[in-house]
């Protein structure tokens, strides 16, 4: 369902390992540091609370996923002095890369420098608060935000065989080509597409899911 047919094995496999190894130290960095602070929360006297607040930022994360998608990397920043500059150096070519070659390990994932001037101030921020609240919430946006950087990886290059695994790779694939380029924001899950009436048509979701009124195009599921 992409606009461009996924490369040849040896190709794809290259550009697989040139996506993981901008991944890893994102993966590393951020898991670290989510994972060490969801640590010490669990080691204070209030293990509901970080659990809580752990939960609702992995929940808070797939709207951020959203809207992040929709409005900065598929939004338009035309060059322009201070802010307006660095927002169209920063974020236009990114996604804008990625959309004209899918399969190019150097566009899939985001790297530190990408990312960092969002998760270093939230993540400094969020100790004016005591532990078992914001430092954890974000915590669980940083680990969440990780998990989807892999989701996202996989389905360009992966091909899993499960229920949930096939329907997000054929969702995602069908938001790059040329008919789902303006919906289909949600990455992991399709729940705010609905929410924001963003969500492909009912004849093109029955046949993302295999139903009876289509079946999914073949290039969703060959890489």
């Amino acid at each position: 369902m992409s606009s461009r047919p996924a490369p040849q094995d040896s190709r794809r496999q290259r550009e697989a390992r040139t996506a993981r190894h901008r991944l890893y130290p994102v993966t590393v960095v951020y898991s670290g540091y989510a994972l060490l602070v969801l640590g010490l929360g669990l080691r204070s006297h209030h293990v509901v609370l970080v659990i809580a607040f752990f939960t609702l930022g992995m929940v808070s994360w797939t709207f951020i996923e959203y809207l992040v998608h929709r409005y900065i990397l598929h939004g338009i920043f035309p060059d322009g002095p201070g802010v307006q500059h660095y927002l169209h150096k920063s974020f236009d070519h990114l996604h804008e890369e990625h959309h004209a070659r899918p399969w190019d390990g150097h566009h899939v994932n985001g790297t530190l420098r990408d990312t960092a001037i969002f998760v270093i101030p939230a993540a400094v921020l969020s100790w004016l608060a005591p532990i078992y609240t914001l430092p954890v919430l974000i915590a669980g946006i940083v680990q969440s935000y990780i998990v989807e950087e892999w989701i996202h990886h996989s389905v360009h290059f992966c091909n899993f065989h499960n229920r949930y695994f096939q329907y997000i790779k054929r969702h995602h694939l069908y938001h790059h080509s040329p008919s789902g380029s303006e919906a289909g924001y949600g990455l992991t899950n399709d729940f705010w597409d609905v929410v924001m009436k963003t969500h492909y048509p009912a004849d093109v979701r029955r046949s993302l899911h295999g139903g009876r009124g289509g079946r999914p195009d073949k290039t969703s599921t060959s890489h």
